[in-house]
């Protein structure tokens, strides 16, 4: 995959967001919440002026342009919120953590808020870049799209839906753009044009012919998608209280943060349960008849969706922003940093196989389950359940009868 120079100039308008944040948390006016809400969208309205003064020409070519300088600006934003949240920074975003967005403080918030000032930033200029010296980046920008779905899916019916839902303030309203976005830029993106393979058709003819056993990266991923699939639907099951011991004895002893009542844990399980299964149902399928067109798009997509998820669903149990009711009993199942940077590269590595091979292969999507290795045992099975514990109300982690 070629990427892009950085788009320095996007790059500097976006560093804006340091001093202007600063001079912004010292405003007395910004002590309400319509006071934050209409400063936010003045500021987005006055950065769309300039962005449009100064390269009016970019945006004539694309218009996505404009959409990624923006949100480049809002990264930084949160990569700033996430700063003062883990207490690196202080002085700056106050204002919108307390009177504008106060679920950004819990777990969710600040690595959501991580993933986006970081690989969504890097992804806003390498895709701003492409667009200034008229490059391709349609793959960069299916990625994207997956990752900015996934994270509109999980966090905004999240802060509706969990204990935050009272918390709601007039910038939540800002989201909306946030949700109809996508459907455009997702729509030009698509229409772009493919970059060339460098595989010959004579090749991938050769390479479909061949029989599942003999396309042997092929019957891994088939096994890999099989596995995940079970665990996927598993997985969306506990989170719907499924009343099996298997089902009760998960939620307790391996990932008791899907019964936080921020309610992210749980709809992140049911999107991948409602859209993600079916999707690993049909890259089965084009594994085992290969030649489906649609495969590498859509396995970009999914990737970025699916990426995103073991360096924002594991951190959450594990940091300060998480409550110990929901940490492992099991401190082993605690996942690692190195663990959480290293889920992701099934999907990464398996997109590039997929855009070398395209009829051929399908991109792994990363596994984003907790961590097997603990070596500790269970505790022992409760005898009996009361309601309040199959509806996951009660906090207690001991299992003992």
């Amino acid at each position: 995959m070629d990427i892009p120079p950085l788009a320095g100039k996007i790059a500097a308008l976006s560093l804006g967001a340091l001093p202007l944040s600063y001079a912004l948390n010292h405003v007395s006016a910004l002590s309400h919440p319509l006071g934050v809400a209409l400063m936010s969208a003045l500021i987005l309205g006055l950065l769309f002026m300039a962005i449009y003064n100064l390269s009016p020409g970019d945006i004539y070519y694309d218009p996505l342009y404009a959409v990624f300088t923006i949100f480049a600006f809002t990264s930084v934003v949160d990569l700033l919120i996430a700063l003062q949240e883990d207490g690196y920074m202080v002085g700056f975003m106050e204002f919108i953590t307390k009177e504008g967005e106060p679920y950004l403080r819990t777990a969710h918030g600040v690595f959501i808020c991580y993933w986006d000032g970081t690989v969504h930033y890097l992804l806003y200029l390498a895709m701003a870049g492409a667009i200034h010296r008229r490059k391709r980046y349609r793959n960069l920008g299916l990625y994207w799209l997956g990752s900015f779905i996934m994270s509109i899916l999980v966090f905004l019916p999240g802060n509706i839906l969990g204990k935050y839902s009272s918390e709601i303030r007039p910038a939540f309203f800002l989201a909306i753009p946030y949700m109809l976005v996508p459907c455009w830029a997702g729509m030009k993106v698509f229409s772009q044009s493919r970059a060339p393979t460098s595989c010959i058709p004579h090749m991938v003819q050769e390479e479909q012919r061949k029989g599942l056993l003999r396309r042997p990266v092929d019957l891994v991923l088939v096994i890999y998608l099989t596995l995940a699939g079970f665990f996927t639907l598993f997985r969306g099951l506990v989170v719907l209280d499924c009343p099996t011991d298997a089902c009760f004895i998960y939620i307790y002893q391996y990932e008791p943060y899907l019964r936080d009542p921020v309610a992210y844990p749980k709809v992140q399980m049911l999107v991948y349960m409602f859209y993600v299964l079916p999707f690993y149902g049909l890259a089965v399928y084009a594994l085992i008849v290969p030649g489906c067109s649609w495969l590498p798009d859509w396995a970009l997509v999914f990737a970025g969706a699916v990426g995103q998820a073991p360096d924002i669903h594991p951190p959450c149990v594990a940091t300060r922003h998480s409550s110990r009711t929901w940490v492992p009993p099991c401190t082993c199942a605690r996942p690692s940093p190195t663990v959480c940077l290293m889920m992701p590269g099934p999907a990464s590595s398996g997109a590039t196989c997929c855009m070398r091979w395209a009829p051929t292969c399908w991109p792994s999507a990363a596994f984003s389950g907790p961590p097997s290795s603990c070596a500790l045992p269970l505790a022992p099975r409760p005898t009996t359940r009361s309601s309040t514990e199959r509806a996951g109300d009660s906090p207690g982690l001991c299992l003992h009868a």
